[in-house]
């Protein structure tokens, strides 16, 4: 699917515009002319074959724009400038979908090409469809793909935002509930976080060149603009190495909670233990047949029945004061990891 839309200088939106027009449009060099191309693999050769008649495109860049695998760049051909950045969407099991656009920017046109819809991209679309309104920020190409950047790296924050939900919820299920599928969650929420760290590094660079290095597309005026995006990226790259060494943290929390429950699980057994061992050593030592005929206490006139209650008051009373020597002994105390859990 294409889509145009030409400013005039004078602000009006034009939507229909004929080979012959878009061929006197990029001669006059007046106005923004913004096409955009949300193509798939059955019409790549067609579209292709369209931009380079039109545009004179070298084969490389126009080879590159219809194929979903780059980093975030900017590639300065004199005459025009491709540029490679992503939008972000975070899914519902907290991955991210990558979404590629690449752009070609000229004197007096902005061309962008993508596989997917762009949610950011068709706001900013309605947005130009309005005569007049916002004429200084879309009259110029430059000015243009600033407020598009602008729009998807301001996306990138409900990302980031929806990522730090996820890493609460996640130290309240470490310190309540942890289980099997917690270690899978703090991977996954890693393996997220280390490629949006990536994406924000390639396209801050990207913007770095754009703020920073000279190109003849981008007006002097127009550079303060990118320095804006710049900042931003530089900010939510900040924000999320900070989130990746949270997540180090829960990983090691989780080892240490689990670490504990074992610890206490043990100390649990051990106890259990340590209580009925005396018991088991008298009743396996001395048999406790004492009503059987081959039991016999030479010169004893104490009755068997007497010595089966003594020695049964004697096990009876064996673990409770077993229990006591060992809180006694400070040995049922619960530990510093215990207490620090109970008050997180």
């Amino acid at each position: 699917m294409m889509r145009i839309q030409y400013r005039a200088p004078s602000g009006e939106v034009q939507l229909e515009v004929t080979d012959e027009q878009l061929h006197e449009l990029l001669q006059a060099r007046e106005g923004c002319l913004w096409i955009d191309i949300l193509y798939d693999s059955t019409h790549k050769t067609e579209i292709a074959q369209w931009l380079k008649a039109h545009f004179a495109f070298h084969p490389l860049a126009v080879d590159d724009a219809l194929e979903e695998a780059h980093v975030s760049r900017a590639d300065d051909w004199q005459q025009y400038m491709y540029i490679v950045m992503h939008a972000l969407a975070l899914e519902s099991n907290r991955t991210l979908e990558m979404l590629e656009l690449d752009c070609f920017l000229g004197p007096n046109y902005l061309i962008t090409v993508h596989g997917l819809p762009i949610r950011s991209l068709d706001q900013l679309w309605q947005q130009g469809l309005i005569n007049g309104g916002n004429a200084a920020s879309l009259a110029h190409p430059a000015r243009l793909l600033y407020a598009l950047m602008d729009r998807i790296v301001s996306d990138f924050l409900t990302v980031v935002d929806g990522l730090e939900e996820e890493i609460d919820d996640l130290e309240h299920e470490i310190f309540s509930k942890p289980n099997k599928a917690t270690v899978s969650r703090i991977f996954r929420l890693r393996r997220t976080l280390l490629k949006l760290r990536r994406q924000l590094g390639t396209m801050r660079e990207t913007m770095n060149r754009l703020a920073r290095d000279h190109f003849s597309m981008v007006r002097e005026s127009d550079r303060i603009y990118f320095r804006d995006v710049y900042d931003h990226l530089v900010r939510l790259y900040d924000i999320v190495d900070g989130m990746r060494d949270m997540m180090s943290g829960a990983l090691d929390s989780y080892v240490s909670v689990s670490s504990t429950k074992l610890n206490e699980v043990m100390r649990t057994l051990t106890v259990v233990t340590v209580l009925f061992m005396p018991i088991t050593f008298i009743t396996g030592f001395f048999g406790m047949n004492f009503f059987a005929d081959g039991f016999n206490i030479e010169n004893s006139s104490i009755p068997a029945q007497l010595l089966f209650g003594a020695c049964l008051l004697f096990l009876m009373a064996t673990p409770p004061l077993m229990y006591w020597w060992m809180r006694r002994r400070g040995w049922m105390r619960p530990t510093l990891e215990d207490d620090d859990l109970a008050e997180r």
